[in-house]
């Protein structure tokens, strides 16, 4: 991609130069610099590129990773400043947003350094207090996020995925551990303990540990209300989100704009109260029967999604991503059945693997043969489920959230679980 100067560019590819051009220099493209310099193109820093754009370097940058959560991590913060009344850029899986307009499409979690100098740029335009990014583990090992100063470096939790890419668990923690080994200001999941980080500049959250913020009390019945403990004094919170996990991520918010910003904690929770979660992430998308889609693709993510709807009869419709991860899925197939009164196993996204192959790796981690349906066509499983909810149960499709898409060898078909399940439920009527 390219960024416009005046009577000139900045690139990151070097097909796009010529000569006297400006060719953005950074680990992630650094068997390109040679054909960029022979095409004449001046090579640069971020740091220089930011320079030469004027990229506003008081612009807060806020950096989440983890597992699990940071997409709705990164969007709790991003509403409760926006209410608080800042200009705020956001950057992740669910694409870019600056003060509530989308200004590009669903990409990579953590994008390459020239599209974030364009992001920079856009929130410098933009008159942003804060530029709120995930960053994903590939990114991090990749150095994607090189030269970027962070104003806070949040951790949410360690669990297996990625294992495809980073091969261990102890590289991943690793990896997600080099993020923290600086000075920055860091706000460090406590009860999670799979991570190192340096102890200068840092702030603790944690349900079942002693920490910087913590829970004094709380109820995840019917929505969730807490009582939270901060260096400064107490604070109720309440929100329609549920289970002990979106707990977690409202905590971390909630600490995170703290830290950041110092207002007065009634301010920061009614904030909080505003926020009404993001699409894709344990979404009631039908009510009778009641039908959620949710993004877990992880052994984790799933636990935490169904042990918070728990309490009803759950027909669990998933499957696995093809060319990622092979450990994870049976123990998917091993969670999903712990947990689910019913279970069909489908397809997810299986990019260039065979769909049977990987409901077979699923299978591996399953028992119980009765309760376990294989339909590898993802509408026609949707469909068994909704037509099996005839008792009260909730249906729970997870694995894709509001993907609009499923890549098939290479090809993205238009598909949304949403829309399918109102396309069948209609048809049925």
């Amino acid at each position: 991609m390219k960024i416009d100067l005046k009577n000139n560019f900045i690139t990151d590819n070097s097909n796009e130069c010529i000569k006297n051009c400006y060719f953005l220099k950074c680990d992630f493209n650094a068997k390109f610099w040679e054909d960029a310099k022979e095409k004449g193109a001046n090579l640069i820093t971020l740091k220089e590129a930011k320079k030469l754009l004027n990229v506003d370097e008081n612009i807060k940058i806020v950096g989440i990773t983890g597992t699990n959560g940071k997409t709705t991590t990164a969007a709790a913060i991003y509403s409760m400043l926006l209410d608080l009344g800042y200009s705020v850029f956001l950057s992740g899986t669910r694409g870019a947003f600056v003060n509530e307009k989308m200004v590009d499409e669903k990409g990579l979690t953590t994008s390459s350094p020239m599209k974030t100098l364009s992001y920079l740029l856009t929130a410098t335009k933009q008159k942003c207090d804060f530029f709120v990014m995930e960053v994903s583990s590939h990114a991090i090992a990749q150095n994607r996020i090189e030269d970027l100063k962070f104003a806070l470096k949040i951790f949410t939790n360690l669990s297996v995925d990625h294992l495809d890419y980073h091969k261990t668990m102890e590289e991943y923690a690793r990896v997600k551990s080099s993020f923290f080994a600086d000075e920055t200001p860091k706000l460090i999941n406590k009860d999670d303990s799979h991570i190192k980080f340096n102890y200068k500049n840092v702030y603790t959250y944690a349900l079942k540990s002693p920490a910087t913020f913590s829970i004094l009390a709380y109820s995840i019945k019917d929505g969730i209300e807490a009582v939270i403990k901060t260096p400064k004094e107490e604070v109720k919170i309440s929100s329609d989100l549920v289970g002990e996990f979106n707990l977690y991520n409202l905590l971390v918010a909630f600490s995170a704009v703290e830290i950041l910003t110092k207002k007065n904690l009634d301010e920061i929770s009614k904030a909080l109260s505003n926020f009404a979660g993001v699409k894709g992430r344990v979404e009631v998308v039908n009510d009778n029967p009641k039908v959620i889609v949710d993004f877990a693709h992880t052994p984790d993510g799933i636990e935490k999604v169904l042990n918070a709807l728990k309490n009803n009869g759950l027909i669990v419709v998933f499957g696995a991503g093809g060319d990622r991860d092979h450990t994870k899925r049976p123990l998917m197939g091993a969670m999903v059945e712990h947990f689910a009164k019913i279970c069909i196993v489908t397809s997810d996204n299986p990019r260039s693997e065979n769909p049977n192959d990987i409901i077979d790796d699923i299978l591996k981690g399953m028992e119980n043969k009765e309760r376990t349906i294989v339909e590898p066509d993802r509408k026609k499983a949707i469909k068994k489920a909704l037509d099996l909810a005839k008792n009260g149960e909730m249906i729970v499709i997870l694995g894709k959230g509001d993907e609009t898409y499923q890549e098939i060898n290479g090809v993205k078909h238009p598909f949304s679980d949403e829309l399918v399940v109102k396309e069948i439920l209609k048809i049925k009527e």
